[in-house]
């Protein structure tokens, strides 16, 4: 059995401070004073039967919750804490806009009409909703926690809104406000509105809504005993500025350093510009660095770019220099800079249909990126120049594509009821371009396509695939070669009362051509969510090509614990592995098989930072570091994310990160 961390304690900590909110999901039966009095007898055809006997009545939901809300009622030290932690109101549902609509084109007629005024209304984290303008913070925790929480303010919404005063409002502006305020870690939902009140001919007036998220999360986790242990602390909306501000530090470890410490901190500017810093120092390893960047942030952006500066001196152990049982390991430095900058325009694309933009964008990109090695860990007798990776070199590359990209609504994909904004599109694109180092100069050459769609009916179908590979020009030989491809497929969500339900399927594959001997794909197989979660091989798996599968079940109740809702799962996992030198096909003929299966709980508070928290059971037929082959651990990862169809910095995609 693991050793949980203490970090569950701040998680349900933050889940008091939210009580009332998510226990509101779940349906209530109101309380009536008619069924605590017997019918009439004269009337007793038409009166309500009389209860069954309780010792062969099964659970009764609503009969539990009745007698806990006659608890709220009475005035006695036990009621008065019962009504602090629980809240028996149904809340308003909205339902307009989810079901599977494009872009919200409601207010399409206010479309170059000169915005005259912005109302921002920002609410605390606890006890408010955009769906229930009636909701307040009622309980003692809930208005301690808005004590502790500041509010986001105005001046950072207004930085990621689409529109200003005194200018046009722009096709899909307001939708597309919305969405991008929802994608900030520091806010949990937005509207944005036109006042029908106050419109004119020529003129609106806009109002923005927005709920915060309790930015504020704190851990601490043991690791053995009392005096190994890791302190988080972080801040995702500092000062209420959209700041992000994390801290990570430990103690306790073994030689040759005792203590570990990483750090980032990010910045957001006008006009989607961010700002950050990074620091890492851990096991003699240390790297920090610096980034300027601007994104693709929505399909009316037209240009990005970022500049990035590092350094890095790390402490590893090659794959090739794995020593035996008993053995100490052969260390070797990894010394390098790096800098890199890029720019990007998006080109709109001639619309044919009288009153809508054609959503399609062409992007054109280049970037160039510098690497100064001052050792080369990789150097040996029969290889003395090492790894290309270890070379210093100068890599230039352009990139040509074509993005499409829309945005559905939807609940219950990741959040528990929230408004969850669904992207679907296409992605193509062709990224080229030469590397200098001092062998010899290299081509390169990527080409990638993605799409995804979705319906309410049907579910959501993403699928991708990329290769990429280098040629060197001296003697046109291919090395580095990588394919890598995804699928990922959610079910329509089914209802079966206040129950809700989805099925997930996922494969992705990743195969190393012509890869050099110390190239293996470091997160192997056991990562979280990628690989076959919870797995802990009895030693090292080098994979340089696998396979992977996941199935995952999800039912998502009405019930809560401490402010957080609770789904069940049901997980399958399988991992095929290559683990040849220079990789090649995944399914080779002693390529071995890994599988997992598991149930579990998740819980998850939409109105922290730390939003999810897992605990779940496995079983692991094969290579499973407990000899039995079950584990019980936990996760605070979501399972998976969405991938956007936003062009980025062209790039060669990293072998060891897939």
């Amino acid at each position: 059995m693991p050793c949980f961390s203490l970090r569950l304690f701040f998680v349900l900590l933050a889940g008091l401070l939210l009580g009332g909110r998510a226990r509101a999901q779940a349906q209530t039966t109101e309380f009536s004073p008619r069924l605590a009095v017997p019918p009439d007898s004269l009337h007793a055809k038409n009166a309500a039967p009389l209860p069954a006997d309780s010792l062969g009545r099964r659970f009764d939901e609503a009969r539990v919750r009745l007698s806990l809300e006659r608890y709220t009622r009475r005035g006695t030290i036990v009621g008065r804490g019962l009504a602090a932690f629980f809240r028996f109101t149904r809340p308003q549902q909205e339902e307009h806009g989810l079901d599977a609509v494009l872009l919200n084109r409601q207010f399409d007629k206010h479309n170059f009409k000169v915005v005259r005024r912005v109302t921002i209304t920002p609410f605390d984290a606890f006890g408010y909703s955009l769906n229930d303008s009636l909701r307040q913070p009622r309980t003692f925790l809930e208005r301690s926690g808005n004590a502790l929480h500041i509010r986001t303010a105005r001046s950072r919404i207004r930085q990621v809104l689409l529109f200003r005063p005194g200018q046009p409002l722009l096709p899909q502006a307001l939708a597309e406000s919305e969405r991008l305020l929802r994608q900030t870690d520091e806010i949990l939902d937005a509207r944005v509105l036109v006042n029908e009140g106050t419109a004119t001919r020529d003129s609106v007036d806009i109002l923005v809504y927005t709920t915060d998220v309790f930015s504020i999360t704190a851990g601490y986790e043991l690791r053995g005993g009392p005096g190994s242990a890791i302190a988080t602390l972080g801040d995702q909306n500092f000062l209420g500025l959209g700041h992000q501000l994390d801290n990570r530090y430990q103690y306790g470890r073994d030689l040759p350093q005792t203590w570990g410490y990483e750090a980032t901190y990010r910045v957001p500017f006008r006009n989607f510009v961010y700002a950050q810093g990074h620091y890492f120092n851990e096991f003699e390893s240390h790297s920090g660095g610096v980034a300027v960047q601007r994104d693709f942030y929505s399909p009316s952006a037209r240009w990005a770019g970022a500049f990035t500066a590092d350094i890095f001196n790390l402490r590893v152990v090659l794959p090739r220099d794995v020593p035996l049982p008993g053995q100490p390991p052969d260390f070797r430095i990894r010394s390098f800079t790096s800098q890199s900058l890029w720019v990007g325009r998006a080109l709109r694309l001639r619309s044919y249909d009288l009153g809508y933009e054609n959503p399609g964008r062409l992007i054109i990109a280049a970037s160039v990126a510098h690497e100064n090695h001052t050792t080369n860990p990789t150097a040996t007798l029969e290889t003395p120049a090492g790894s290309p990776d270890d070379r210093t070199r100068t890599l230039v590359l352009g990139s040509v594509g074509y993005s499409v990209r829309r945005y559905y609504k939807d609940k219950y994909l990741f959040g528990f009821g929230r408004t969850e904004d669904v992207p679907a599109g296409t992605l193509l694109s062709l990224t080229t371009g030469v590397e200098m180092n001092p062998v010899g100069p290299r081509r390169y050459f990527d080409v990638r396509i993605a799409g995804a769609g979705y319906s309410e009916r049907q579910g959501y179908l993403y699928g991708s695939l990329n290769f990429g590979t280098f040629q060197r020009v001296n003697d046109g030989g291919w090395e580095q070669g990588l394919l890598s491809g995804q699928f990922l497929y959610f079910t329509r969500r089914y209802r079966v009362g206040n129950y809700q339900s989805r099925h997930l399927l996922s494969t992705r594959v990743t195969a190393g051509f012509n890869r050099y001997p110390a190239e293996v794909l470091l997160s192997g197989i056991n990562s979280n969510p990628d690989g076959v979660r919870g797995f802990r091989p009895v030693g090292q798996i080098l994979a340089t090509s696998r396979f992977l599968a996941n199935y995952e079940g999800t039912v998502y109740t009405p019930l809560s614990l401490l402010g957080f809702r609770v789904a069940v799962l049901a997980f399958a996992d399988l991992a095929v592995v290559n683990e040849r030198i220079g990789g090649g096909s995944p399914f080779g003929s002693s390529a071995p098989v890994y599988s997992g299966i598991g149930i579990g709980f998740r819980f998850r508070n939409e109105l922290t930072v730390l939003r999810t928290f897992q605990l779940l059971l496995g079983y692991y037929p094969r290579g499973q570091l407990s000899a039995n082959g079950l584990r019980l651990f936990e996760s605070n990862r979501d399972s998976y994310q969405f991938s956007d169809f936003s062009f980025g910095q062209p790039s060669v995609v990293q072998y060891g990160s897939q």
